[in-house]
């Protein structure tokens, strides 16, 4: 008897049928002596849509909504479903007596699976492989400890509410909002707090008055110093006439120190990643978006095997891999870490609850690099970067702190207070690894006032209280308060971690998302709402602005995963809450103003058109639903040439079918269906090529020219 092994891609079924000597290749899956190795393509299962329940809802309608399926019905994609039947097709042989899930070891991995697992009626045993990372070892590992799916029973459950709640809300809301409003309007639960998050920010910004204000530096040779009214006052002086009598008064003047305090400081090494913490950081450092961080690292994990499992929402390690930690350094000890990890490797590790403490992990332990030896030249460039910031923070959490010497000053200086700082470096620590005294660990927005005020990074001299020092020099600073700064996609994530708005897995998709809809822009790595964002977040309703709501229905699937909380009850909260927020749309009486209408109109129904994005540029669409006319903004260009002025022409439809125009000279020809042109069909390919086939007689002058000349060679 064999077992199903169920992967969700292609190319970790691949890997995992390599190492189970599945050797085999057919249609669908890979075969051998003991197991068979198949896979999904993503989803290949999905919740049914509205049409499904009743064709009448192909049709968007206000009065048709909330949409409430009392049982919520599955179906299988229409793009997929020959990879769905070689499935059920494996699943119905005699010969299978066991499957095994073999998808991505979270919630939406588990999803993927249980929902392909009951459409095609699957009763015989079932066991989970749940490993966090793709090497060699780690799959026959996996494999030599298979789990009983019954224990993924409650995760599985979480995947269910979430998935059904986000199409109870989402579809319900989209559908009133867009039927509402005649316009292209969508919201969900968790999309649409994080774009009120942005709106808030926005607001604050446009309600932000800046001020002048001044600080008083004195220069005294070897160090400078700010003036401050007393202990915990910021510097800055509101008046300027209070600042310029301050400066008058240092002038040939003399400092006195009176206060001189030094201790030792250090700094912790940084806590390994997790998902949100590395794409913080690699949109800080390198300039990746969120989604091109989850991207790359997807390649790392699957197609390199360098990191352990992307998705993991764990800084810390559990305390079964510390025996595994020498030779994941081992396998990182190539090129520029040679020299970092070569230390760590000659003496035991150091290994505190810093970096394992299995009660700070739940599903997976935080990404560090596999066992797997690198090659680094089969790293594109995206791939080194990332995968540097990976290994020098694994590396790091093994160096010792970093330990200054933090002198703090206070002089006087003719009734007037100066205060500095100084560090002296004791022991560099893990800061070595990254090369440089200062890391920023911690993702805060740094306004340009904080930046203005900032003491200067200096070394004191040795100093004693009742020293006196000249005043070389004095000067005003003359500066203006800040807005808050827009959040980049660092802060925004910091902000939806925060508020527990999405998984890690998630909150990257969720930012394109709304990038797609055109409801925020990235502008120079700054997140932006756009006209259309702002108006939506005012016209839908307030609760689902709010990002405590979302948080509640997170912290109830995280209660749900684990045991502890109760599926039914969660659901007809979902239900009560999707009437409540349809209800709202449909009371609401503010209005939508489009913004982006064109100064073209619809040949069809003489309609403004309005410009949206699109994958394949942008697109000018009908701003009537029901009328669904679209073109490219940019007309295409045939490669027909006008017979006046011999340039190509644009190809453009109107009511009398499609025509082409000459920009320069306006002349216009009506096309038939002969002059479409564009690619052949999958049929006209047929005909063609039996139409040209080996059968057919063709002449080829050059053929007949070659055997004219060896008939004629012969015949002399």
């Amino acid at each position: 008897m064999k077992s199903i092994v169920l992967a969700e891609k292609p190319s970790v079924a691949r890997e995992i049928a390599r190492v189970l000597g599945c050797t085999q290749k057919s249609k669908g899956y890979i075969e051998g002596p003991q197991y068979i190795v198949t896979w999904a393509l993503g989803h290949l299962v999905e919740l049914a849509e509205p049409e499904d329940y009743d064709p009448k809802y192909k049709t968007w309608n206000l009065e048709d909504l909330p949409l409430l399926p009392a049982k919520m019905n599955l179906k299988v994609m229409r793009e997929t479903s020959q990879q769905f039947k070689a499935i059920n097709q494996l699943c119905k042989r005699r010969d299978c007596n066991e499957l095994i899930i073999a998808t991505d070891a979270g919630r939406e991995g588990e999803l993927v699976a249980r929902w392909i697992i009951e459409l095609v009626h699957w009763r015989k045993p079932l066991k989970r492989l749940w490993i966090s990372s793709q090497t060699d070892r780690a799959i026959k590992e996996g494999f030599a400890r298979l789990r009983p799916g019954a224990e993924y029973e409650n995760l599985y459950a979480s995947a269910v509410c979430r998935a059904e709640a986000d199409w109870l809300v989402g579809l319900n809301v989209t559908r009133a909002l867009t039927c509402k409003y005649n316009a292209q309007l969508a919201a969900g639960r968790v999309q649409t707090p994080t774009l009120a998050t942005l709106m808030n920010r926005e607001k604050e910004i446009q309600l932000f008055q800046s001020q002048p204000y001044w600080t008083v530096w004195a220069d005294y040779g070897s160090f400078q110093a700010m003036w401050r009214e007393k202990d915990g006052h910021d510097g800055r002086l509101w008046d300027q006439a209070q600042a310029e009598s301050i400066v008058a008064k240092l002038e040939g003047k003399s400092a006195r120190v009176e206060r001189l305090k030094t201790i030792e400081k250090q700094e912790l090494q940084p806590l390994a990643y997790d998902l949100t913490e590395l794409q913080r950081d690699a949109n800080r450092k390198l300039g990746f978006s969120a989604k091109q961080t989850s991207n790359v690292l997807q390649r790392l994990y699957e197609q390199h095997k360098l990191v352990t499992y992307p998705r993991t929402d764990s800084r810390y390690l559990t305390s079964d891999l510390v025996p595994t930690l020498k030779g994941r350094l081992d396998s990182i000890a190539v090129g520029p870490y040679t020299a970092l990890a070569g230390p760590l490797l000659r003496k035991p590790l150091q290994i505190t609850k810093r970096i394992a403490d299995d009660s700070k992990v739940s599903d997976h332990h935080a990404i560090i690099p596999t066992e797997q030896y690198i090659n680094l030249a089969a790293l594109s460039s995206d791939e080194r970067r990332l995968h540097d910031l990976i290994v020098r923070r694994f590396i790091a959490l093994f160096y010792p702190v970093s330990r200054y010497d933090e002198t703090s000053l206070v002089l006087t200086v003719n009734g007037q207070f100066f205060y500095t700082k100084g560090k002296i470096l004791k022991d560099i620590g893990w800061k070595e690894v990254y090369g440089r005294i200062a890391v920023d660990e911690d993702d805060v927005e740094v306004g340009e006032d904080d930046e203005q005020d900032r003491t200067p990074e200096q070394i004191l001299p040795e100093l004693a209280i009742g020293q006196v020092f000249p005043v070389k020099s004095c000067r005003l600073r003359a500066l203006q308060t800040q807005p808050p700064a827009r959040f980049t996609e660092a802060s925004l994530l910091t902000q939806m971690e925060k508020y527990n708005l999405g998984t890690p897995a998630t909150r990257a998709d969720i930012i394109e998302k709304l990038l797609h809809t055109d409801t925020i822009e990235r502008v120079q790595n700054r997140m932006i709402p756009t006209a259309k964002g702002k108006q939506l977040i005012e016209i839908v309703a307030s609760e689902l602005r709010s990002p405590e709501l979302t948080a509640e229905w997170e912290h109830e699937l995280e209660r749900i995963a684990k045991g502890k909380g109760n599926r039914a009850k969660f659901m007809a909260g979902i239900r009560e809450q999707t009437i409540k927020l349809v209800s709202e749309v449909k009371t609401e009486t503010r209005t939508y103003t489009p913004h982006n209408v064109t100064q073209s109109k619809c040949p069809e129904c003489e309609k403004p058109l309005l410009e949206v994005k699109s994958k394949r540029g942008k697109t000018l669409v009908c701003s009537d639903r029901e009328c669904g006319y679209r073109r490219a903004a940019q007309p295409m260009l045939s490669n027909k040439r006008c017979p006046q002025c011999r340039k190509k022409m644009e190809i453009h439809t109107g009511k009398a079918g499609k025509y082409a125009q000459c920009r320069p000279c306006n002349f216009i020809e009506k096309l038939d269906d002969e002059h479409k042109g564009g690619r052949a069909g999958r049929k006209q390919q047929g005909q063609l090529a039996r139409q040209f086939s080996d059968n057919t007689t063709i002449g080829s002058s050059l053929g007949d020219a070659l055997k004219e000349a060896l008939l004629k060679q012969k015949e002399d």
